[in-house]
């Protein structure tokens, strides 16, 4: 049981290991055995990444069938530009940054463990956490006027509980420029923390300790993406699978939901025709100009019909691509495999 008070007991973080010294393997292993603060929002529901079942696989040492090569990647060029995203950070805010290479874990909850980029010294002698992201560069909208990635910012309020630290930083470089460059500063909030340690507790307890799977709440897309990963690619070899009486509910829903979808489909495609049609007024009028001015009252509108270009190679040229020049067709084809999801019905007796 969590006591939850409006001051915390200060604490000292307990040190599990120094991060420099062990092999990637090792650090894994280390990983395994607690929550560190890029598993926060993946315990609360909010990983854009990563499901809770996803989570749970993972300390659990459940292997998926597939692979995430992409955000390895990923994960490792965000590794390695941590120095620059850094060094960025001090030089516009003129505050020291420490290199750490220490795990710590809570000593009041041992599952909770941090890896901390660097420690800030500010300037009334107290130490803060920085955090380093990298991100493309279309992201910086999550970062619009002060705002943190909701991930990012349990991450760190996941590091503050762990370290007993009032203030954080988190710092992203979005391209090879420093001005592609945002940071925001987190003040710790003891009311949010003890919702995330709450959480976070029960998971542990609940799901991981007792090797119990947790239910997936995330969006249709990233469990979909989940189960994909977790059972690998399909074997048409497989005979018809016998669904369980109690998915009948569901099954029943989801056609009923794709019968709605369907008349606002319809309905949607009725007023796109009349836009159309109205936009063809204009088009008229417009001849093979590509802008056009209208004044309607107070307002005024600007309308544009510009062209845009693109190349494509016809199936026909495939073909013969793959005919003629098998080798530069299979070093530029790649082949994915997708599955679309289908319910039809057939009335009993009909």
């Amino acid at each position: 049981m969590i006591i939850k008070t409006s001051n915390q007991i200060p604490h000292i973080p307990t040190v599990i290991a120094q991060t420099d010294r062990l092999s990637e393997s090792e650090w894994l292993k280390y990983r395994q055995q607690g929550i560190g603060g890029s598993d926060a929002a993946a315990v609360l529901g909010l990983s854009p990444f990563c499901t809770t079942r996803d989570l749970y696989y993972e300390k659990t040492g459940i292997k998926s069938a597939v692979g995430n090569e992409q955000n390895h990647v990923a994960k490792q060029v965000g590794h390695l530009l941590e120095p620059i995203v850094g060094e960025i950070f001090s030089r516009k805010t003129n505050l020291k940054i420490i290199r750490d290479n220490t795990m710590y874990s809570h000593p009041g909850y041992p599952f909770m463990i941090a890896n901390i980029d660097y420690f800030v010294e500010m300037p009334d002698g107290t130490r803060a956490i920085l955090e380093c992201k990298t991100a493309n560069y279309n992201t910086q909208d999550k970062w619009a006027d002060g705002a943190v990635p909701i991930n990012y910012e349990l991450q760190v309020r996941h590091y503050m509980a762990v370290m007993n630290i009032d203030t954080a930083f988190c710092a992203c470089l979005f391209g090879n420029n420093e001005n592609e460059f945002a940071y925001r500063r987190i003040y710790r909030d003891f009311d949010y923390e003890y919702d995330i340690i709450e959480q976070e507790k029960h998971f542990w307890e609940e799901h991981i300790q007792k090797r119990v799977e947790p239910p997936y709440t995330e969006s249709g897309d990233l469990v979909i993406e989940s189960l994909r990963k977790h059972y690998g690619g399909a074997d048409k070899s497989v005979p018809a699978v016998s669904l369980d009486g109690n998915l009948s509910g569901t099954i029943e829903k989801y056609f009923d939901l794709r019968s709605q979808k369907l008349e606002l489909n319809r309905q949607a495609d009725d007023i796109d025709d009349e836009m159309k049609r109205l936009s063809a007024k204009v088009i008229d009028f417009m001849g093979t100009g590509c802008n056009a001015v209208c004044k309607s009252g107070p307002n005024e509108y600007y309308i544009s019909y510009k062209p845009s270009y693109r190349e494509n190679i016809s199936k026909d040229g495939i073909d013969a691509l793959r005919t003629f020049h098998p080798d530069i067709y299979d070093n530029f084809v790649t082949k994915t495999e997708s599955r679309r999801f289908t319910v039809t019905r057939k009335e009993l007796g009909a």
